[in-house]
């Protein structure tokens, strides 16, 4: 009995400790992990599947329609025709009729061009949205990294501001240094420990963020891999920018603009269309009295049972709408002219976004180089005053200066590098040429 519980206590145990374990999130998991979970692409790819049940409906607007019906009917009272009575109590029909199409003056071909234009725009707007989520992955990500890294470089700082109170105490024993200068390293300690609690609260907000982006709970802990960046200078960056979906949507709509022109001329054409059918009937009495002769009459009652088949040629010509139909034209021309409008407007603004992705690239690099420079200088300076401090050569005010220094020189460093990571993200974006 003992032994079971020990087990049970140990598989409690060894299962908590695996539930601790923080999860290894890469980049690229991160990214399939957040296109797995997003509503918004879902939604799109449901819309892509809308706009191809669409296509293939109107693919299928030319072939003949086939309906079955039928009918009971119990009519009172009955009807008097010529002397003899009519009754329809219980009457039935039952019937299958044909409906072909011949012309509708283009509606059918100009309706299917446009389920396929229709199709194309979901898989346009179904790649913009993967490439939202994508930039909005790697925006959470990087963000996380480089609040985590501002964590350890504060932990770092701390550390260092802890040695250096141990080593003041000591001094201030043997009479090496001041109380004054003790209360001053304290004060930069509780500094140093404000900073750091409020670095640690901005970490844990980007870890829930990211947690929502991906789609785990928000108390998983999560330890990022790819903190290792690998910052090459930008080479000649393309301006090309057609393999934007924002593009490709503009055209699509003018096209479906002139396709919405040609629907409405097809409504002052003709149309002309074939039906055909057959319809059984039955339970139809007709009662009367037959003269047998002599004055004799007697009730006869027959029932009526049969089919009909029916064929129609339908042409309906558009005659006279007080202009309706012209209106309609010239309505469909201007809308036309707005898109198109659009479409240049929209270039020119895409254009310019993607020239500023450019410039953000190379401002990124040269910040990563000119922080790095920074962060030697800064690293040098503060060994050469911690080496005159302890050799009384330079104050201690020089000191902490030197170590603030160091401190914002690093956090330069990691908003520069995480910054160009995303200005990555955001030119391939600009381009079209993000995917995953």
């Amino acid at each position: 009995m003992r032994i079971g519980i020990i087990c049970c206590v140990g598989l409690l145990f060894s299962s908590g400790v695996m539930a601790q374990q923080p999860l290894r999130l890469s980049l690229e998991e991160c990214r399939r992990m957040a296109l797995i979970n997003s509503e918004e692409l879902q939604q799109a790819g449901n819309r892509l599947q809308q706009a191809e049940l669409d296509r293939k409906i109107a693919a299928q607007a030319s072939l003949p329609k086939i309906d079955g019906s039928a009918t009971g009917a119990y009519m009172l009272p009955d009807m008097d025709m010529m002397s003899m009575e009519l009754r329809m109590r219980g009457m039935y029909m039952a019937g299958i009729s044909l409906t072909q199409p011949i012309y509708t003056g283009g509606k059918i071909s100009t309706g299917r061009k446009l389920a396929r234009i229709g199709e194309e725009v979901a898989q346009e707007q179904h790649r913009m949205t993967r490439m939202d989520i994508l930039v909005e992955a790697d925006q959470a990500y990087w963000t996380y990294i480089a609040v985590a890294r501002k964590v350890g470089m504060m932990e770092s700082y701390r550390s260092q501001m802890d040695t250096l109170y141990r080593q003041t105490e000591t001094a201030l024993a043997t009479g090496m240094a001041t109380e004054n200068d003790l209360l001053r390293i304290e004060a930069k300690r509780s500094e140093i420990r404000y900073q750091l609690q409020k670095v640690q609260n901005g970490a844990d907000l980007c870890r829930m963020s990211l947690c929502r982006m991906i789609g785990v709970d928000f108390d998983t802990a999560i330890e990022a891999v790819d903190t290792t960046f690998m910052i090459s200078q930008p080479g000649k960056l393309s301006l090309d920018m057609e393999a934007r979906p924002e593009l490709h949507l503009l055209r699509q709509q003018i096209a479906a603009g002139k396709e919405q022109i040609r629907m409405a001329r097809a409504d002052m054409l003709p149309t002309v269309g074939l039906t055909a059918g057959y319809t059984y009937y039955g339970n139809v009495k007709l009662n009367s009295l037959i003269d047998l002769g002599e004055g004799t009459m007697v009730p006869y009652t027959q029932e009526f049972r049969d089919g009909i088949g029916i064929a129609m040629l339908a042409v309906k010509i558009p005659i006279f709408h007080w202009g309706e139909s012209r209106k309609k034209v010239r309505k469909a021309q201007y809308e036309l002219n707005n898109v198109e409008l659009e479409l240049q407007k929209n270039t020119r603004l895409l254009s310019i976004e993607v020239q500023q992705a450019i410039r953000n690239m190379q401002d990124g690099y040269l910040m990563i180089r000119t922080a790095e420079t920074g962060v030697r200088q800064a690293s040098e300076n503060l060994r050469m005053m911690r080496n005159r401090y302890v050799a009384s050569m330079a104050s201690l005010t020089d000191l902490l200066d030197a170590q603030s220094q160091w401190q914002q020189a690093e956090s330069n460093l990691i908003e520069a590098q995480t910054q160009y990571k995303m200005y990555e993200t955001a030119y391939l974006r600009a381009t079209g040429r993000l995917s995953f």
